[in-house]
């Protein structure tokens, strides 16, 4: 053992490759194989006879999701609503982040981390059917409603639905990285930036808001990316006419059994997510990781 230690010692370069070699492969064979084969199975085709897979190199998937306005419709539609959830989210964390580590005590803290953390103990699916019992025509809302003496909504089963769910079942993911950003500001750039005669909105705005960046943008991967690659949500909440990327993706899978147009399609969120983190790095949201 102390033999390797002194190798270790020795040859720092070897040192990393132990350490890191076996995660790297793991990552390497797991997720960079997974993705090369949906790139890979995108460009093949299906026999229309026999349904069998037919390797090659071929752009018919993809000009057939460039060919059919419905395609692009459902693509806006997820993209739009993950935007929309994360501005949202973004929106309703910062209060609870700046509440939480600015304002509340040891104990305020340790019972409010514990009511964000509340909702990821319970079951996903008994969350979507709860907001689906509190937004149905006869649900809870409504029945709120009428007891004020004000009229229905109907929001339940449309877009507004996806969007109200996802905001609540993403939120979590969205408060944790901005309270560990706004914990790591240092009081005393809050404290100069007020001696030099800036407001409170001023001092957010000019001090709190770029140092937190970094987790506002980890917690909009997160949001984001949910959002865009989910599709049980829209199948429980959302209306006809109200299905995501996933949803195409797992019709093709799992009903027509068209691995290759499924894969060309699933392709779209790994681009739109590369071109999310390009701007955020352009941003220089990472900078400081």
């Amino acid at each position: 053992m102390k033999a390797l230690s002194a190798l270790g010692w020795r040859r720092p370069a070897l040192a990393s490759v132990s350490l890191l070699g076996l995660p790297a492969l793991w990552f390497a064979a797991l997720y960079l194989a997974a993705i090369g084969a949906l790139l890979v199975t995108s460009f093949w085709t299906v026999d229309d006879l026999s349904g069998d897979l037919i390797p090659g190199f071929s752009f018919t998937n993809f000009q057939q999701l460039l060919s059919a306005p419905v395609y692009t419709h459902i693509a806006l539609r997820t993209i739009g609503i993950a935007a929309a959830v994360t501005v949202t989210d973004i929106v309703l964390a910062w209060p609870v982040a700046y509440a939480m580590i600015r304002l509340a005590g040891p104990r305020l803290r340790a019972v409010m981390m514990a009511a964000v953390m509340v909702p990821l103990w319970s079951s996903y699916l008994a969350r979507v059917y709860a907001w689906r019992l509190i937004l149905a025509h006869d649900g809870l809302l409504n029945w709120a409603l009428g007891c004020l003496g004000l009229p229905d909504v109907q929001i339940g089963y449309s877009n507004w639905a996806m969007w109200i769910v996802f905001s609540y079942l993403w939120l979590p993911f969205m408060i944790l990285p901005v309270a560990a950003s706004v914990e790591r500001i240092p009081p005393s750039l809050l404290e100069a930036s007020a001696d030099l005669g800036a407001r409170g909105f001023a001092t957010f705005r000019r001090v709190m808001l770029p140092m937190a960046l970094p987790g506002m943008v980890a917690g909009a991967i997160f949001t984001f990316s949910l959002t865009l690659g989910d599709y049980v949500t829209p199948m429980l909440v959302g209306g006809r006419g109200s299905d995501f990327i996933g949803n195409v993706v797992y019709a093709n899978v799992g009903v027509t059994n068209n691995i290759p147009f499924a894969s060309a399609y699933a392709v779209l969120p790994l681009g739109v997510m590369a071109v999310f983190l390009l701007i955020a790095r352009k941003l220089g949201a990472f900078d400081a990781l």
